[in-house]
């Protein structure tokens, strides 16, 4: 008996468009949102935007593997959000997402066979890494001093002295996140095909939309007037006691300064469609 034979073209590359969403401590938590809250804030939050470049690898007519660099620009604004306590909190902000990710993808049916059309819905999942703007701050400790001359005074105690803010700031960080979902994938014309999909994105970090310090993000600066030897570089406050007191204060703040449940991660929801152009392929696979 003869063998059956069907050709995957073997290369793929596309671009998608749309618009993503953040769910998190601040804003709305509505885990698809396609629209912009307003346009009179876009000042302060931007616009919701997606966009990315895509290549696929189709290693028979129904899985393939892509590899996506991705831009995101999500709002959070909690006039929008259906909690009342969010509503009379009234924070707001924005946030670009950088991402690299590599997807696993299934299609129902042979869309990515040699053919002239063919619709498909598919579902995929796989790993990304993500770089996006957080806050940071700059606890600096210093000693009490003498009312009179100002001059520091060696601490009677490991809390004899002031802590305080002495700047804010953002920094870069980077997080993992798991991308899934489900799309419709329509080819045509044999090598052409649009597609829409559904993507959504668990993260491990909970600062996407500024509610959060992690211990990174936090600074610790050191007044100098008292050293821990007469020869050393560094303070008294650096050391011992001391220092496990100004590590406390730390936490302390991180904590208190916390806005929402610092357990829930936040969440990169897109709404996307797309078109890529196939090209090449393997030797048949034969059933």
């Amino acid at each position: 008996m003869g063998s059956l034979c069907s050709y995957a073209q073997r290369h793929e590359i596309g671009i998608q468009v749309g618009t993503s969403n953040l769910v998190g401590d601040i804003g709305k938590t509505n885990y698809i949102n396609p629209k912009p809250n307003s346009l009179s804030n876009i000042a302060d939050e931007g616009i919701p935007f997606y966009a990315a470049f895509m290549y696929r690898m189709n290693f028979n007519p129904y899985q393939s593997v892509r590899f996506r660099f991705a831009y995101n620009h999500v709002q959070f604004n909690d006039a929008y959000a259906q909690e009342l306590y969010r509503r009379n909190r009234y924070l707001n902000g924005g946030n670009s997402v950088y991402e690299i990710s590599a997807i696993f993808d299934y299609n129902f049916f042979p869309v990515n066979e040699e053919q002239k059309s063919l619709l498909s819905p598919y579902i995929f999942g796989g790993l990304s890494g993500i770089v996006f703007t957080a806050p940071q701050i700059t606890l600096y400790n210093d000693f009490n001093r003498d009312p009179i001359s100002g001059v520091a005074k060696a601490p009677e105690s490991s809390t004899d002295f002031t802590t305080s803010v002495t700047t804010k700031s953002t920094t870069s960080k980077f997080s993992l996140a798991i991308p899934f979902g489900v799309g419709l994938k329509y080819k045509f014309n044999y090598n052409w095909a649009v597609f829409g999909e559904f993507m959504f994105r668990p993260t491990i970090s909970d600062a996407i939309d500024y509610s959060n310090y992690d211990k990174s993000s936090i600074k610790l600066a050191y007044n100098k007037d008292i050293l821990e030897a007469p020869n050393s570089y560094r303070s008294l406050l650096q050391t011992g006691e001391y220092l496990v007191e100004v590590k406390k204060r730390a936490d302390d703040y991180a904590k208190n300064s916390a806005i929402g449940n610092t357990n829930s991660k936040d969440w990169v929801n897109t709404i996307s469609l797309g078109v890529s152009y196939s090209f090449g392929r393997p030797p048949c696979y034969c059933d």
